[in-house]
């Protein structure tokens, strides 16, 4: 605290919680661009999703079509902004992530209304690994996790607010997050399941906005933002899109995500990524003149708590009839078993980094729902999450390893290598 106030921040400054939320995250972008160019080649899904962007960015014409555009012209405009390097590549994936440390900073407020556990939510999900990794890498998972905790966190404000705009705002941050990646949709059916409970439970609360007309600005706003990301098609120089074909381009997409693959080594089961059982290694192969790894795991202290947090959260709900439990609990559980029925036909880690998001969430509203008996815990497992991040630090942001065996200082189980 004296430090940041001989730099010129106002202690009063730091009681507030717009304040700390945007110091935690001037943190984490820092943190997140070190090293950002290594390694200086394409990384795991990055060999499908940058030429796409190039491909995009030219208007030359459809590429990989099975994933909608928008996540894939951020990484374009990173390419057009900053040169086709890997700078290029990744530097708006490190703002998407930074939006879904504001998101969880947002949504932690809202279901605690107190800043201490809104700062360790956080910094929680700053140090959670799978955060840092996939923000330092071009994939559609880091966009499509950012407007959807962004519209999530929006939502949440308007049932507080009782605002009509955040709500229209939430809906058109879930359209965003649908036109980034498809497997955004359901959290859409999420909100309107709900809004319907909570206007039930509290009609009150919500009596600014009907049940129909809310659930009709949800759908119509969030559908229609989605559509409206499709513009850059109607400009390919090959193959353009036109409006008869846009909805049946929709099957066509759906087919393609629904087809069967073959089997794969990373490839893991939905019920296992809580654990985890089989993370995936999206690098471990000399690169840049050094043998070098990236392993999208999550933090085990983040985890693991996170999944007895949200036991916690049940029995207390269940106790105690408390709506934010149940909330918190909900959102992750439904994050978490959609995979349980989206037809995938093959599953990997990396389809749990939404789910991953949440658990600092729901670490924050339970140590604040029992504060009386966890005094300080919020504190251990913050100091236990930074110790691990800085011993994994190595393998997530592919630091120069001694030798090709290296990886065994990290794998803890043997399903890890």
């Amino acid at each position: 605290m004296r430090v940041l106030a001989e730099a010129g921040m106002p202690l009063p400054m730091l009681r507030r919680p717009a304040p700390v939320a945007i110091l935690i995250a001037l943190v984490a972008e820092a943190l997140f661009l070190v090293r950002l160019s290594v390694p200086h080649k394409l990384v795991f899904d990055e060999v499908h999703y940058v030429p796409a962007a190039r491909t995009l960015l030219a208007l030359a014409g459809p590429a990989n079509i099975e994933h909608p555009l928008l996540a894939k012209a951020f990484i374009a405009l990173g390419i057009r902004l900053f040169g086709d390097t890997p700078y290029g590549w990744r530097v708006f994936s490190t703002l998407a992530a930074v939006v879904v440390v504001l998101s969880v900073f947002s949504l932690a407020w809202s279901f605690t209304r107190a800043l201490r556990p809104s700062a360790v939510a956080a910094i929680l999900v700053v140090l959670n690994f799978t955060l840092f990794v996939q923000a330092r890498i071009a994939m559609l998972d880091g966009y499509m996790a950012a407007f959807t905790l962004a519209g999530l966190a929006m939502l949440a404000h308007a049932m507080r607010a009782r605002g009509r705009g955040w709500w229209v705002g939430g809906a058109a941050m879930l359209g965003l997050a649908v036109a980034c990646k498809w497997t955004a949709a359901p959290y859409v059916a999420f909100v309107a399941a709900a809004f319907v409970w909570a206007k039930r439970e509290d009609g009150a609360r919500w009596r600014d906005i009907g049940m129909i007309e809310g659930i009709a600005l949800l759908g119509a706003v969030s559908i229609a933002v989605y559509f409206v990301t499709f513009a850059p098609a109607f400009f390919y120089a090959d193959e353009p899109m036109t409006l008869a074909r846009l909805l049946p381009f929709q099957w066509e997409m759906y087919q393609r995500q629904t087809q069967v693959l073959p089997a794969h080594t990373y490839q893991s089961p939905w019920w296992g990524w809580p654990l985890p059982l089989r993370p995936i290694w999206y690098l471990y192969e000399p690169a840049d003149d050094a043998m070098r790894g990236i392993l999208l795991i999550g933090n085990p202290a983040v985890m693991w708590a996170g999944v007895a947090a949200v036991l916690a959260c049940l029995w207390g709900w269940v106790k105690t009839g408390a709506p934010r439990l149940i909330a918190v609990a909900g959102l992750w559980l439904c994050a978490w078993l959609i995979w349980a029925v989206i037809p995938k036909s093959l599953g990997f880690y990396y389809y749990y980094y939404l789910p991953s998001l949440v658990l600092p969430v729901v670490i924050a509203v339970a140590l604040d729902h029992w504060r009386g008996a966890t005094r300080h815990w919020d504190a251990a497992i913050v100091a236990l999450s930074a110790a691990l991040f800085v011993y994994f630090l190595p393998i997530l942001s592919a630091w120069a390893l001694p030798d090709p065996g290296a990886f065994h200082r990290w794998t803890w189980l043997r399903s890890w290598i």
